[in-house]
């Protein structure tokens, strides 16, 4: 409707990022909202994509892997990215494979232990057992014990300040990293040289969130309670029928959870904010530190924090976000 002064570029030629005219070859890429010069590329799971024209051109790895992440008071994402909150006394099957019905042999299977640790019902995962066929690991406690062997599984065993991390490979199956904080967070990647169907609390790792709540009787569960019931390792264990809100319970923490869960939002994690959806990791720090009211409440929200600040490292951002005076690690 009017005229405005300044400048165009010449035909052929494109304005980047710092307002200079470049041809189409010198072209940036955006990606969470920093930019990517020519040929820089970036890496997810599945792919690596270079920047070539302002464009990102993709190309699939020859080995996918994913990530399920079991954390807090009952968070699960699973590989496929679903999302949910579960409260049960009970132990559960995160993950196994020998689940259709045509090969119903299982090479792996690791099972979660959840106990109470909030006077509202919620609970923690505590204990992480993990069957490869005659071996058994035991994750309890901040460390770890070892009993049987099984000569077709190689394993490698590294333990730090902040984690307890196991490589396990099945040869011509499985190529596994299971990552335990050593009290409440536990991460399973896993890259597959085959089809196998995997099951539990994890989903089934085809590609698609929506059929994820699939039970052990092979059909879609309408609920993700229902879900997860069906994949109780206890049949004697109580079906859960609802899910605690712990605010609602403890609101006299709510203000106290969300003041230090406000660390997710503020300009420490600014990086990475762009990269990770960070509403869901402190939706699920309030929750889990107001639930955490026995006892352990600063290890819960520490906890909660730490999962996103994996989740931005898996990303390619490392967050230096504890402090002497926050979430100082002590052993």
């Amino acid at each position: 409707t009017k005229c405005e002064s300044g400048c165009v570029c010449a035909d052929g030629l494109y304005e980047n990022l710092d307002g200079r005219c470049v041809p189409a070859e010198e072209c940036p890429c955006e990606y969470g909202g920093l930019a990517y010069g020519k040929g820089e590329q970036i890496q997810t799971e599945c792919e690596i994509c270079t920047c070539t024209k302002g464009k990102w051109k993709c190309v699939q790895k020859s080995k996918c892997s994913s990530t399920c992440n079991l954390y807090g008071e009952g968070h699960i994402t699973t590989f496929d990215g679903q999302r949910f909150v579960f409260d049960g006394n009970c132990e559960y099957i995160l993950a196994m494979d020998g689940c259709s019905v045509n090969r119903p042999i299982s090479s792996f299977k690791i099972v979660t232990e959840n106990v109470i640790c909030g006077k509202s019902g919620v609970t923690c995962s505590r204990s992480i057992s993990i069957y490869l066929g005659n071996l058994t690991f035991v994750l309890r406690d901040e460390t770890f014990t070892v009993s049987g062997e099984n000569p077709g599984v190689r394993y490698n065993v590294k333990n730090n300040v902040l984690h307890l991390m196991f490589d396990v490979i099945i040869p011509g199956k499985y190529n596994m990293t299971l990552i335990w904080n050593k009290h409440m967070n536990f991460f399973i990647k896993i890259s597959r040289e085959t089809q196998e169907t995997i099951c539990g609390l994890c989903g089934n790792y085809n590609g698609n969130m929506k059929d994820d709540f699939q039970t052990r009787s092979k059909y879609v569960a309408s609920n993700e309670l229902e879900f997860v019931n069906s994949w109780k390792e206890n049949p004697l264990c109580g079906d859960v029928y609802f899910v605690v809100d712990p605010c609602s319970k403890n609101p006299y923490r709510k203000a106290w959870a969300e003041k230090t869960c406000s660390i997710i939002n503020s300009q420490v994690f600014s990086p990475c904010h762009n990269k990770v959806n960070r509403m869901p990791y402190y939706e699920a720090c309030v929750r889990d530190s107001c639930g955490c009211d026995i006892g352990g409440d600063c290890e819960c929200m520490c906890d909660a924090i730490a999962v996103y600040a994996m989740a931005c490292l898996e990303k390619g951002i490392c967050i230096d976000w504890r402090t002497p005076e926050f979430c100082r690690k002590f052993r």
